[in-house]
């Protein structure tokens, strides 16, 4: 191998090979969750791999500006504001009296830079070689790199392409941002004050994640969503519970409505919608959906068009129209999860080289980290009434569990769907403390095939949450033990 030399941009440093061998078995563009582990994947099969970021740190969109900086400021703010902790110890408990922007993000940076590290240990580990700089394509099997700090272009060519650029908010026409008062889901983790009254425009999972951690701040939060509901993918009951908690925060909904202007003054802005409603607040932030970041990838030259929104069309193997290139991720749209994210790169490099592997399963679970938390796997009530599937629903109350006691969650409900026929688990919805962890029990059981029984017969450690499902499962088999006498 020729030699090396290293780029350094900002704190990650990148290690390049230089000279005339730039050619590798996989290029991937992009190192967050969906790129970094197809290139992982396909080193573990001894296949020379580079790997391109325009960042300026390894991990991308998910560790730098999504989900690993919006979960960590929702824990510093769940911790400060001392919120899990009101019901044991009174409504005015605070870990701290006045909470300000340093306080949140001094957490959140600290997780970034470990993130970024584990991230750039595991690719060196795996002999990864990675390229600073913006890619594109200048033909189907050759990338162009563009580095920030020297004005170098460097190309490298690949038998194989992973495309794993992620997504950036979409910023409606009109709209100026500024980062200050209007912000978006990115700049608002370089938030300057904390306000005392806020907008958030969408009603998505971004926008509800963000208006519920500012309303546990005490900001006065008014939610603009222009469909009649939110969450509409989500178990009815459970966003109610959710919309019920966050009303009490003193958040105001207003669905049905759309943003047609907002005014930035002196003191703050001015929220104007259709129906004529103006909405006084010292700041916006959009959560208005999100479109891939393709547009400087040149995909004309490789062969490839992106969609109105900037996403790549993939087929079951997340293989393109041009066979030998990938797309995973965000880019190409739902679920848009990290989690899925990490499984399709894999399953992408496997196919890739001919690697033996299955499909993404049909099983996901889906995490909302609102406060407090959401999360379901399998189906809804409205799904299953629609496909005419007889159940039964069992529940469980965590002010009916010790550890719900002991968390001073009294709010929380765990919700078991269960056939009527053959008492198969056919979905968990969880409102409350730890419900992004606790579905994985139910996620488990229903893969293998698994029926409730199972959950009434199990010995739970006790006091935990996990004791939930043993409550919601005896519950809905006295159910069903009733329907049975009355037939």
């Amino acid at each position: 191998m020729s030699p090396e030399r290293t780029a350094s941009v900002g704190p990650a440093v990148y290690t390049k090979v230089m000279g005339d061998n730039n050619r590798y078995d996989l290029a991937v563009i992009g190192s967050g969750p969906g790129g970094q582990k197809a290139a992982i994947a396909a080193a573990k099969l001894g296949k020379r791999v580079a790997v391109i970021e325009r960042g300026r740190e390894l991990g991308g969109v998910c560790v730098n500006t999504g989900t690993i900086p919006s979960k960590t400021l929702r824990e510093a703010v769940l911790y400060l504001t001392g919120m899990s902790q009101r019901e044991l110890y009174g409504a005015s408990y605070r870990v701290k009296a006045d909470i300000g922007p340093a306080d949140l993000l001094a957490r959140t940076h600290h997780v970034i830079t470990r993130e970024n590290e584990v991230v750039r240990s595991q690719l060196q580990r795996n002999r990864v070689d990675t390229f600073a700089g913006l890619g594109s394509f200048v033909d189907a099997h050759t990338i162009a790199i563009d580095e920030p700090t020297r004005g170098e272009r460097i190309t490298i060519e690949a038998d194989k392409i992973v495309i794993a650029v992620g997504t950036a908010p979409r910023r409606p026409d009109g709209v100026e941002f500024d980062g200050y008062r209007v912000m978006d889901s990115d700049s608002i983790l370089e938030l300057k004050f904390i306000p005392s009254s806020m907008v958030v425009v969408g009603a998505g999972v971004i926008g509800i994640e963000y208006a519920s951690m500012f309303a546990a701040l005490g900001t006065k939060v008014t939610v603009v969503e222009k469909r009649p509901t939110m969450l509409d993918f989500c178990d009815r009951e459970v966003v109610d519970d959710l919309m019920f908690h966050l009303r009490d925060l003193a958040v105001t909904f207003r669905f049905g409505e759309e943003v047609t202007e907002v005014a930035v003054g002196r003191n703050g802005t001015v929220t104007t919608l259709e129906s004529g409603k103006r909405i006084p607040a010292e700041a916006v932030m959009y959560s208005a959906g999100r479109t891939g970041l393709t547009e400087p990838l040149n995909l004309e030259a490789a062969g490839l068009e992106a969609d109105a929104r900037n996403r790549i069309f993939v087929d079951d193997n997340y293989q393109t129209k041009v066979d030998h290139i990938y797309a995973v991720g965000d880019v190409i749209g739902f679920p848009a999860l990290a989690a899925t994210s990490m499984d399709q790169g894999r399953i992408a490099a496997y196919h890739a080289f001919g690697e033996p592997t299955s499909t993404l399963t049909a099983l996901q679970p889906i995490g909302i980290y609102s406060i407090p938390e959401v999360s379901y796997v399998g189906a809804t009530e409205a799904d299953l009434t629609k496909d005419a599937i007889p159940y039964e629903v069992g529940v469980s109350r965590y002010r009916e569990l010790a550890r719900g006691q002991l968390a001073g969650d009294s709010a929380g409900v765990l919700k078991l769907l269960v056939s009527t026929e053959d008492l198969r688990l056919l979905g968990v919805h969880i409102f409350g403390t730890s419900a992004t962890e606790l579905v994985h029990i139910g996620q488990a059981v229903m893969g293998c095939g698994g029926t409730v029984e199972y959950l009434v017969d199990a010995v739970f450690n006790y006091p935990t949450m996990s004791e939930a499902y043993k409550v919601a499962a005896l519950d809905v088999m006295n159910k069903i033990r009733a329907l049975r006498n009355f037939s």
